[in-house]
């Protein structure tokens, strides 16, 4: 690591046209040479506009920026920066290698240069056997490193990736972190924009915006050091965990709670006078000090328990999966899947990309008919009465599955009518749900144009408004920040506590704690099952004797695929 400065941010700021307030506030700092570089903050916090501004796709309101010497206004900047965006910036309907030649075209070279570059990604990423796949055909891991080579082909000195990790599993996250530490340990800088915060711990310099303004700027154990003996673990029953987090959170001595396990993990604005039993001090990470630099989380209480009529009690499984096949022609995405869930249950389906977990999730949300085996909801079968079942099931999809092109008001009207809600009844939840999100000064936005955090808000609004008894959520905090995430699960578990049952995908696997049961799909079928600690001990070994439910997740992965 050099000291020398790859980037200059000299008092940047950036205002949009109809904006009162600028996207960023006069940032100034200096980046360094051949390292990894955060870029974190919260949503709408000016992270995407600053990654723009440093590849010189925007130009700054005021300020200025340099990137090796060569101002982001210049054409040259373009032949030393490379840039992955948010999606990989791929073609889906062309192939790996017709991506690539693309690209490789793009950047002007020359024939032996361009055939001796891509074959030097094919080696690099490992996609050599997929070349002549669409794009669109790949799986999540796939595009990101197909991606990535593409942002490559350049041989730029700086490269710039905006929020890579998104919709991919623990296993794909991991094999890109190690293919971006090989190129930051051959001097290349990399600037990584993310949402998840233990990636941050991974970096050498990071940056954390909020509103537009810079709060830090430095290696992340100088912020995460500010929080030593504040930090936490507390012991309790699996029955109790979501009760302690409840209170917890609601303590005014509290600035961040969640659950890992069985037990609760929580950061004290100030640290304890004196040793308390059952409390035990860990080492913070930096998403503790992000949440304690932004003012700490949402109350344990949420506003949905008030309003949401609790669900009378049921001994029999809210969901059941009998020995679900599809096959797609004579490929077989889904196995001989079989478990129950019971009533005010979260339930956890986990497995990388292309696994197999989203067949399963369709099949049982009456959305995919299977090819063997019967799914029930809230005792209807699926495929004897799926209009009965349909009506007790709220369905959260991936990127929310709002209609982009619709208002606020007009989302909410729609699926108020997909669900069966009429007259006054229907005026009445739709307004509650308004009030509940606050969702009243977005009404007439378009919901392609919201924020991250209140396109999820409208989104369960729109899946929840009719009460329903069971909650499938697909990939339900995808992208969103640390803070979102938590009020997120605050209204969940607020909802399991009136007795409506929750299955849930992700690939985010801190949240996958919150889950009372999970099972781990590979290859179409159950590998593993059991609550979040079950899986941990599955992998405990001597030389990994405290394994995270990440560690558990990419071992038994790793463990079935060598079988």
């Amino acid at each position: 690591m050099t000291l020398k400065s790859a980037i200059h941010l000299t008092n940047v700021s950036k205002t949009f046209k109809g904006m009162t307030e600028p996207a960023l506030n006069k940032v100034t700092a200096s980046l360094e040479k051949g390292i990894i570089i955060g870029l974190v903050g919260p949503d709408g916090a000016g992270k995407t506009t600053l990654m723009r501004l440093m590849t010189g796709l925007l130009l700054p309101t005021t300020g200025h920026i340099t990137v090796l010497g060569i101002r982001t206004d210049s054409p040259r900047i373009h032949d030393i920066a490379g840039y992955m965006p948010q999606k990989f910036g791929l073609y889906e309907d062309l192939t790996v290698i017709e991506n690539l030649t693309l690209y490789a075209d793009l950047a002007q070279l020359e024939e032996k240069a361009k055939e001796e570059t891509i074959d030097r990604m094919f080696t690099f990423t490992a996609l050599r056997p997929f070349k002549n796949r669409l794009a669109g055909k790949l799986s999540g891991g796939m595009k990101q490193k197909l991606g990535l080579a593409c942002a490559l082909l350049s041989q730029p000195q700086v490269l710039f990736l905006d929020e890579p990790s998104v919709g991919v599993d623990p296993v794909s996250r991991r094999e890109l972190w190690k293919m971006v530490q090989e190129l930051a340990d051959k001097g290349m800088t990399i600037v990584w924009a993310t949402s998840y915060l233990d990636e941050a711990d991974k970096c050498h310099q990071v940056l954390l915006l909020n509103e537009g303004k810079l709060l830090f700027n430095g290696p992340p154990q100088t912020l995460t050091d500010t929080l030593k003996g504040r930090v936490f673990r507390v012991k309790t029953t699996f029955e109790e965990r979501r009760k302690l987090l409840r209170a917890l959170l609601n303590s005014p001595l509290m600035t961040d709670s969640l659950i890992q396990g069985n037990t609760v993990r929580c950061v004290l604005k100030s640290p304890l006078k004196e040793e308390v039993k059952g409390w035990e001090p860990i080492a913070p990470r930096f998403e503790d000090a992000f949440v304690d630099i932004l003012g700490g989380t949402a109350k344990g209480d949420s506003v949905l328990v008030r309003d949401f009529p609790a669900k009378k009690k049921i001994k029999w499984p809210l969901i059941k999966a009998e020995h679900l096949t599809k096959n797609f022609g004579d490929f077989t995405a889904a196995n001989d899947i079989s478990f129950s869930i019971n009533q005010g249950e979260i339930f956890g389906l986990l497995g990388p990309n292309g696994a197999g977990k989203s067949t399963i999730f369709r099949m049982l949300c009456g959305l995919l008919k299977p090819t063997k085996g019967e799914a029930f909801v809230a005792g209807f079968n699926l495929q004897q009465a799926p209009s009965q079942a349909r009506s007790r099931i709220g369905y959260m999809a991936q990127k929310f599955a709002l209609y982009k092109d619709l208002s606020v008001e007009q989302n909410l009207n729609f699926f108020a009518g997909v669900y069966g809600l009429n007259g006054p009844h229907r005026t009445q939840r739709i307004e509650l749900m308004i009030h509940l999100f606050e969702l009243d000064p977005f009404l007439k936005q378009n919901a392609g144009l919201l924020p991250l955090g209140y396109a999820q808000r409208l989104a369960l609004a729109c899946a929840i408004m009719h009460e329903p008894d069971v909650l499938f959520l697909d990939e339900p905090t995808s992208g969103v920040d640390p803070l979102t995430r938590r009020e997120f699960w605050t209204h969940i578990n607020g909802m399991v506590s009136k007795g409506v049952t929750v299955m849930v995908t992700t690939h985010f696997l801190e949240e996958a704690e919150y889950c009372d049961r999970i099972a781990l799909i590979y290859q179409g079928v159950s590998i593993a099952s059991g609550t979040p600690d079950d899986l941990k001990k599955k992998v405990t070994t001597p030389t990994l004797p405290n394994p995270t439910l990440e560690d558990a997740f990419i071992t038994l992965i790793e463990q079935r695929a060598f079988l």
